[in-house]
C-alpha cells in the first residue's frame, strides 16, 4: 500500500502526516497501513479533475455509457476478491457482501442506460405563451464534484455517487473513509483497465483533514456527502461559504410499525432484518419498533428468541448471520449505550452486552417499553440495538413514528394493504417499505427529510443531482 492515492491517472504515495490502518474487525488486527494524502495532493486531485472536465463533459453520452458499462463488467469479474474485501474490512457476512457487489454492478449498469441517450435529448423545445420567441432546454454537467463516502457501505455508496456523476459528464474527486480505505481503490484499478481518461476519477484517502480540505476546496462545483450529522453539518458550512450545491445523506432513527393483523413469523423476519443487517450499522436501520397492543405479547418474546438465535462470528471462518461492528470506536460507542440503558433502567429481553473478543462483537439487543425521552429511543446508535414501544391506534403509531428529528425511512407491516398505504402516505420519511425487508433498487430514490439530509440519490433523481439546467431563449423577430 505504498501508493494508495489515484490522481490524474497515476498511483501516488501519500504525503500527509497521518498514517492509518485497515483493520479486520473480526480479529481486531490491522492488515494494511497507509499514509494519508496531503492537502497539496487534494489540490492536485481537484486540479486534475478541473483539467479533465472540458473534454469529459463534451464526450458523447454514448461513449460515457460505454465506460460505465466497463465499470459494471469489471466489478463482476472482480467479484470474488471484492466480496472477500468487504467481509474482511467491514466484517460483513458473505451474503451481505454479495448483495453489496450486486448493488454496485446494477448501479453502473443503470446509469449507463440513462447516459446512453443524453446527447440526443438535449435542446428540447419549451412551449412559450408569448409570441415571437423560441426556447429550448439543455441539461449540462454541473462540473467538478467532491464525493465523501462512509465506512458502512463502501463500494455501494461510492457507486451511487460515481456512476451518476460520470454519466452526467462530471469529473470526480472521491474521498473514502479511513476506516475502510481499500475497497474503493478497485474503482481506480478499473479506471486504469478500461482506459478512463486521466483526471476524470481521482481518489484521495485520509482522515478528517483530507475530508475537510476537499469539502472546503474552492475548485469544486458540487459536494456530495454521506455520513454522520455532526460531520454533515461541517460539510454544509463549507458548502455555504462557496454557495455551491450540496447533497447530504445523514443519519436516521427509523421506525417499523407492526399492526396486530400481521403474521408474527413474517413480522419477526422483517424486524430482525431491519436491525441486524450490517450489524445495525445503517442509517436506515429500523431501530424503533412500534408494535400494536394486540400482537405485542405474542411477538416480543419470540422476537427476543430470534435475536438470541442469530449466528455471530468471523465471516471468513464460518457461515454467519451477523458479523462484528466495523471499528473499535463503534464497538465502544454501542457499549456506552448499553451502560446508558442500564442507568435508565430499561427492560432488556435480549442482548444488552458486548461479546468476548478478539473481535468487535456485540449481542443483538432488544429493549421493551422504552419511554420516549430515553436516549436510546431518540439517538442514532448505529448498532444492532432495537427499542420497542406499544401503541393502540393507527394515529398514535403515526405520531410516534414521526416524532423524531430524523426522517429517512420506515417499514409498515400489516395485512390490511389499504391501511398500510394510508400509513405510508402519512409518514414523514423519504422511503417506506410495506411488508418487506429493506430492498433498495437503483430505479427508486434514496434520501430523507428533516435531519436525515438534503437531496436524493439513485433513480433519475440521482442523475439530476449532477446536472444543471440551462434554458436558451431566442427572439424570432
Amino acid at each position: 500500500m505504498d501508493t494508495p492515492h489515484y490522481i490524474a491517472g497515476r498511483w501516488l504515495p501519500g504525503e500527509g502526516a497521518d498514517v492509518f490502518s485497515a483493520f479486520e474487525p473480526a480479529t481486531a488486527q490491522a492488515y494494511a497501513e497507509l499514509r494519508a494524502a496531503s492537502v497539496d495532493q487534494v489540490d492536485q486531485a481537484v486540479a486534475a479533475a478541473r483539467q479533465a472536465l472540458p473534454a469529459w463533459k463534451t464526450t458523447a453520452s454514448r461513449e460515457r455509457a460505454r465506460y460505465l458499462r466497463g465499470f459494471a463488467e469489471a466489478l463482476g469479474t472482480r467479484r470474488s476478491a471484492l466480496v472477500e474485501a468487504q467481509m474482511r474490512n467491514n466484517g460483513k457476512p458473505r451474503h451481505e457482501a454479495e448483495v453489496d457487489l450486486d448493488d454496485a454492478v446494477a448501479t453502473f449498469a443503470y446509469y449507463a442506460e440513462l447516459a446512453e441517450g443524453l446527447s440526443d435529448r438535449q435542446n428540447r423545445p419549451v412551449a412559450l405563451a408569448a409570441p415571437g420567441f423560441s426556447a429550448h432546454t439543455r441539461l449540462e454537467a454541473i462540473g467538478v464534484v467532491g464525493l465523501i463516502v462512509p465506512w458502512n457501505f463502501p463500494l455501494v455508496t461510492s457507486a451511487w455517487k460515481i456512476a451518476p456523476a460520470l454519466a452526467a459528464g462530471c469529473t470526480v474527486v472521491l474521498k473514502p473513509s479511513e476506516v475502510t480505505p481499500l475497497i474503493e481503490l478497485a474503482y481506480a484499478e478499473i479506471a486504469d483497465a478500461i482506459g478512463l481518461p486521466a483526471g476524470v476519477l481521482n481518489i484521495v484517502g485520509g482522515k478528517a483533514e483530507v475530508g475537510a480540505a476537499l469539502s472546503a476546496h474552492p475548485g469544486l462545483d458540487k459536494l456530495s456527502f454521506t455520513g454522520s450529522n455532526a460531520v454533515g453539518s461541517r460539510v454544509m458550512h463549507s458548502a455555504a461559504e462557496h454557495c455551491r450545491p450540496l447533497t447530504l445523506e445523514l443519519g436516521g432513527k427509523s421506525a417499523i410499525l407492526v399492526f396486530d393483523d400481521c403474521d408474527v413469523d413474517q413480522a419477526i423476519e422483517w424486524i430482525v432484518a431491519g436491525i441486524a443487517w450490517n450489524a445495525g450499522q445503517m442509517c436506515s436501520a429500523t431501530s424503533r419498533l412500534l408494535v400494536q397492543d394486540g400482537i405485542a405479547e405474542a411477538l416480543l418474546p419470540r422476537l427476543a428468541e430470534a435475536l438470541d438465535a442469530l449466528r455471530i462470528g468471523n465471516p471468513l471462518e464460518r457461515d454467519i448471520d451477523m458479523g462484528p461492528l466495523t471499528s473499535q470506536a463503534q464497538w465502544h460507542k454501542v457499549g456506552e449505550y448499553f451502560a446508558v440503558a442500564e442507568h435508565e433502567g430499561l427492560r432488556c429481553l435480549a442482548g444488552g452486552r458486548q461479546l468476548g473478543g478478539p473481535g468487535w462483537f456485540v449481542a443483538p439487543t432488544l429493549y421493551v417499553d422504552v419511554p420516549g425521552d430515553s436516549r436510546l429511543w431518540i439517538e442514532e446508535i448505529f448498532g444492532p440495538v432495537l427499542c420497542a414501544r406499544r401503541f393502540s391506534q393507527e394515529d398514535e403509531a403515526i405520531a410516534l413514528a414521526n416524532d423524531s428529528r430524523f426522517g429517512l425511512v420506515a417499514t409498515v407491516a400489516s395485512a390490511d394493504l389499504e391501511r398500510a398505504e394510508r400509513v405510508a402516505a402519512a409518514l414523514e420519511v423519504g422511503h417506506v417499505w410495506i411488508n418487506s425487508v429493506q430492498a433498495v433498487f437503483v430505479e427508486t430514490s434514496w434520501g430523507g427529510t428533516k435531519g436525515s439530509g438534503i437531496g436524493r440519490e439513485l433513480g433519475p433523481w440521482g442523475l439530476g443531482a449532477y446536472q444543471s439546467v440551462k434554458h436558451v431563449t431566442r427572439c424570432l423577430g
